[in-house]
C-alpha cells in the first residue's frame, strides 16, 4: 500500500523544492517517465507489517505531464498478509492518477485517486481497495487525507474510511543530502472501532547519488492486527531500505 504514492525523498523533493520546480517549469521536459526499485527489511504501511517482519522488494513506474502537473503511475511490492488472513497472493499492485502543482509559490497540491489491487487475493469481503487523495505541502511540512470509497483492504462494512497524514521531512544542513523524516497518522475504520489506530514514524533519508539509504523507528499503537503466531504487527521496529529512483 504506497501512503503515498512516494518515498520519504521523493515527497520531501515535490514539498520542499516546490518554489524551484515552478522557477524551472518552463525548462522540464512535457513528458518524463521515470523508475524506482528499492529492497527493504520490512514492508510497514500505515504504521502495519505486510510482510510478516521479512524484506520485501518494491518498484514502480511514473509518467508525468509537466505542463498540467497530472501524473499517474504504477508501484508493486511483495506481501504476505493476505495470505495470512487465509486467503491467497504475494504481491500488492498499487495504480494511482492525480495532479499536483502550486497555490501559491510555497503552498503545493496533490489529489488524485489510488487502487490497491492483491491478485487472486481470495479474501471475503475482496482486499482490493479504492481511495480518493488529497494533499497540502507547506515548507517542509504536509498534511494528506485519504478517504475509501471501498470496504478497506478486506474489512466488513468498512466504505467511507479514512487516514490522516501529517508528516514533514527537514534537511539537516550541517549532513549533506541528510533528511529528517517526521510522521504521524491516524487510521480511521468505519463501522470497525477496533480497528482504528495511530501510527508513528521517525527516520531519516540519506541520497548517496546511486542510491538513497533511509532508516525509520515506525511503530502503530494497537494490538488489532496479529500475524498467525500471535505477533503484533504494529509492534515498534527499525527500518532499512535502499531505493533508486532512475
Amino acid at each position: 500500500m504506497k501512503s503515498k504514492l512516494a518515498s520519504s525523498a521523493a515527497v520531501f523533493a515535490l514539498v520542499m523544492m516546490g518554489k524551484v520546480a515552478h522557477a524551472q517549469e518552463a525548462a522540464a521536459p512535457e513528458h518524463q517517465i521515470s523508475y524506482n526499485a528499492a529492497l527493504t527489511s520490512e514492508y510497514r504501511y500505515r504504521g502495519l507489517s505486510q510482510s510478516r517482519f521479512d524484506p520485501a522488494l518494491q518498484g514502480g513506474a511514473d509518467y508525468t505531464h509537466n505542463p498540467s502537473g497530472f501524473y499517474a503511475g504504477t508501484w508493486l511490492s511483495t506481501i504476505k498478509w493476505t495470505k495470512d488472513l487465509g486467503g491467497d497472493g504475494n504481491v500488492e499492485v498499487d495504480l494511482y492518477a492525480g495532479k499536483r502543482g502550486q497555490i501559491t509559490p510555497e503552498i503545493s497540491y496533490d489529489v488524485g485517486g489510488l487502487y490497491y489491487w492483491y491478485p487472486s487475493n481470495g479474501l471475503k469481503p475482496n482486499a482490493n481497495t479504492f481511495e480518493l487523495y488529497g494533499q497540502v505541502g507547506y515548507g517542509p511540512g504536509y498534511l494528506k487525507y485519504s478517504h475509501s470509497t471501498t470496504n478497506l483492504f478486506g474489512t466488513t462494512n468498512s466504505k467511507q474510511s479514512g487516514y490522516l497524514d501529517l508528516g514533514a521531512n527537514f534537511p539537516i544542513a550541517a549532513l549533506d543530502g541528510l533528511v529528517l523524516n517526521l510522521h504521524v497518522g491516524r487510521q480511521r475504520v468505519e463501522n470497525n472501532s477496533q480497528y482504528s489506530y495511530t501510527d508513528y514514524k521517525v527516520g531519516v533519508t540519506k541520497d548517496l547519488g546511486f542510491a538513497s539509504v533511509s532508516l525509520a523507528w515506525i511503530k502503530a499503537n494497537t494490538e488489532a492486527y496479529v500475524s498467525p503466531s500471535g505477533r503484533n504487527l504494529g509492534k515498534s521496529a527499525a527500518v532499512v531500505a535502499v531505493s533508486k529512483t532512475f
